[in-house]
């Protein structure tokens, strides 16, 4: 029997994301045949991987999320962390993270030092408001995307309060399929 190729076969993607969106944009670049490595910190990980309901103690929407990627935990507020980190980036062809604006940069980490590891990589920052900007350092929520869009307007009855989406169409529609677009790009 002979494997699938899949046409992301060969590609290697760092993934310091967690919630939803860049999870999402990972899962599918793993079930395209991307070699996905998730990077977690030692203080819990991902704060998915605790939300009920829970399968053995791990979330089923992080075990859901998390499909066909290796994982490691690093300190990368630690040099021996940091070290770790770079020796993985020189190996790999995208790196994808979800940290707020600058929190790369305060690391030592951010794309100045990584491009000049690796010529090639392709860095893709998501969060909330863009890297810029007078919203650029607020934490963004599918709801608060939702609602400055004006998108929760137009659901609810007539007259009545919004009412929230059942899914979180702005990290997916937005966070998770734009990246996607952009690192393929």
């Amino acid at each position: 029997m002979t494997a699938v190729s899949r046409p992301l076969n060969g590609l290697r993607v760092l993934d310091l994301t967690r919630l939803l969106p860049g999870p999402y944009l990972t899962l599918l670049f793993a079930d395209l045949g991307a070699d996905v490595i998730k990077i977690e910190s030692p203080q819990g990980g991902d704060w998915v991987r605790y939300i009920p309901p829970l399968h053995d103690g791990l979330s089923i929407q992080f075990i859901a999320l998390n499909r066909g990627k290796r994982s490691c935990v690093l300190d990368l507020k630690s040099d021996a962390g940091r070290a770790d980190f770079l020796q993985i980036v020189d190996t790999v062809d995208v790196v994808v993270e979800s940290f707020r604006p600058g929190v790369m940069e305060r690391l030592g980490l951010g794309y100045p030092v990584l491009s000049a590891r690796n010529s090639k990589l392709v860095y893709c920052a998501i969060s909330g408001y863009g890297q810029q900007g007078p919203y650029s350092e607020r934490a963004g929520h599918d709801l608060n995307y939702q609602a400055l869009a004006g998108a929760a307007a137009l659901t609810g009855l007539p007259g009545g309060a919004p009412v929230m989406s059942g899914y979180q169409l702005a990290d997916i529609g937005g966070g998770a399929l734009f990246s996607a677009i952009g690192i393929l790009s």
